[in-house]
Order: structure tokens, then sequence, then C-alpha cells
């Protein structure tokens, strides 16, 4: 770890946060070099910080030999400039080689993935990430999505038991719920927007105290995602809601299309832009000539904003 735990609290709690997608090459292997000019040219953004390895980076997706590698390289290349968050998860077991691979390669925390598959009590959520949090030093962000939602009062609990548990970012939009952890939690965490198009919710999230959000359309439009945010905080609601009816909306609704083009459209838009890092692996599927299309007329429109 090069940020104490108290920079990257700072750095998750308050500026816009990038989620890069993990290169391939045109036989479907990682390409290192590639992802090494994608995270150049982030970091020459102004981020807070830069999650590798996330959803939009195909986490699910990856090789434990694959994560090492993706890890080691963002660890090398952001270089001290940024807090650098790797994902961890599947089973506790899993969690615990994801984490102890983030620790080895140098990272500053991780982003704890859902369980794999089953449906889960309450407790045995707890008990999944109280495990994964206690097997690593590192800085631990439970991603309360899908499977693994935590309600409040498992939130709290978690939250008394791990103290490198520094952060809860919400994958699932019910306000309501994270109202209440919020406010039943308080500053003892930090929060983080993380339903896919994030910034669909941002105003929302901003209403109750989330400062913050994953942008995964920074891969592709990282000037207006970073315009987007700064207008949010600037509490410019006339360019936030043009950004929105403009851009995310038609994203939004191209996006619903299909199940996974949170990730694939992501993939295409980079591709688009003329940096890209091959297509999505199974079981996620890359976008039709139409759907890039549009995608494409989105880049034109979202330069102009």
């Amino acid at each position: 770890m090069k940020f104490s735990r108290a920079a990257v609290v700072d750095a998750v709690g308050d500026g816009l946060l990038s989620f890069p997608i993990t290169d391939f090459d045109s036989a479907g292997r990682f390409d290192a070099e590639s992802y090494r000019r994608r995270l150049e040219w982030f970091v020459s953004h102004d981020i807070s910080a830069v999650f590798v390895a996330g959803g939009t980076g195909e986490f699910f997706n990856l090789s434990l030999d694959e994560y090492r590698e993706v890890v080691r390289i963002a660890v090398e290349t952001v270089d001290g400039k940024l807090p650098v968050i790797a994902s961890a998860g599947l089973s506790v077991e899993s969690g615990k080689a994801f984490a102890r691979a983030a620790e080895e390669a140098g990272a500053d925390g991780i982003l704890l993935m859902p369980p794999y598959l089953t449906e889960c009590p309450q407790k045995g959520l707890v008990e999944y990430a109280r495990r994964i949090c206690d097997a690593t030093e590192l800085n631990v962000i439970y991603y309360n999505r899908g499977n693994g939602i935590l309600n409040a009062d498992s939130v709290q609990a978690l939250a008394d038991q791990c103290p490198n548990l520094i952060g809860l970012k919400d994958g699932k939009g019910d306000i309501q719920l994270l109202n209440k952890i919020v406010k039943t939690v308080g500053d003892r965490l930090v929060y983080v927007g993380g339903v896919p198009t994030a910034e669909i919710f941002a105003e929302a999230y901003l209403s109750i105290g989330v400062n913050t959000y994953s942008s995964a359309v920074f891969n592709f439009v990282p000037d207006m995602a970073v315009k987007f945010y700064k207008e949010l905080r600037k509490g410019n609601r006339e360019a936030v809601k043009q950004i929105t009816n403009d851009f995310f909306i038609p994203f939004v609704d191209l996006r619903d299309r299909k199940a996974g083009y949170a990730v694939s459209l992501i993939k295409a838009g980079a591709e688009i832009i003329g940096r890209p890092a091959g297509s999505v692996r199974a079981p996620l599927t890359m976008p039709t000539t139409e759907e890039r299309q549009q995608l494409a007329t989105l880049v034109e429109k979202a330069r102009q904003l």
C-alpha cells in the first residue's frame, strides 16, 4: 500500500472514481501493454482513485493469474499518483486469494464483490465479508449488489467487526435502503454510488450524502464524465439536466436492450474513440453494428456537451 487508510478514505469519498475496462487481444488474452497505455491515459484526467478488475473490468471473467498481472501493472503504472483498488470475491477462499494477490501487488484496497450464485441470509453475508476482511491488511469496500445485499443492521455489524472496512458501494439503486444505511452507520464508512451508469442516480445519491460514484462511461467520454461530476457538485442543475437528457438517458435506453451491456457498451465505446480493448468474454456479448452506430452518435454528442 502506498496510501494511508485516511488518504484512501478521502480519495474514495470525494472525487470521481474511474473503473477501467480490461484489455484483451484478438485471441481474447489479456493485453498487458494496451492496458498499461489505458491506465496512463486514465490518470492524466481529474480523478481521485482507480478501481481495477472491477465489474466494468470483468473481474468475474479473469483467472487469478490474469488478475495478478492486472493489479501489478496498475500499481506500477499509476505509480502512487492515486490509490489503486482491486476486486475480490466469489467464495471466502477465492476472496482471500484475490485479496492476497492484490496485497502482494501493492494495491491500496479491495472492492469486495458479492458471493457467487447462491442466495444468502444476512448472517451468512456478514460472515462471508468478515472472513475476507480478516484475511487482509488492505482497506475493504463492500459492494452491495446482486445476491449480496446487506441491510443497515448487517452493514453496522460488519463495520463494528472489521476495522479495515472503510466503505460501502451501492450497486442496487434502492435509495431508501441506502439512506437507511447512511443514517444508521454514519461517517464510520464512506459511501460510493455504483449502480450501472451511476450518473443516472447521481442527484439522488448526492441528496443523501453520497458524494461520489463509479463512472464506467469515463472509459470513452472522460471529459464529459468529469464535467458532469463537477457541475453536479457545484449544484449546476441546468448543466446536469442537459447532459442527463442528451447523453445519459439515451445511453441507459441503449444499455437496457440486453443483459450485460453495462460492460459491453463500454468496450464498444472505447473502440469508437480509438482506444480498443478487445471484446468482452462470454457470457457477455458485444453490441450489434446498429447499436454501435447509435453509440457512436452519442459519443459525438458527448464531445459537444
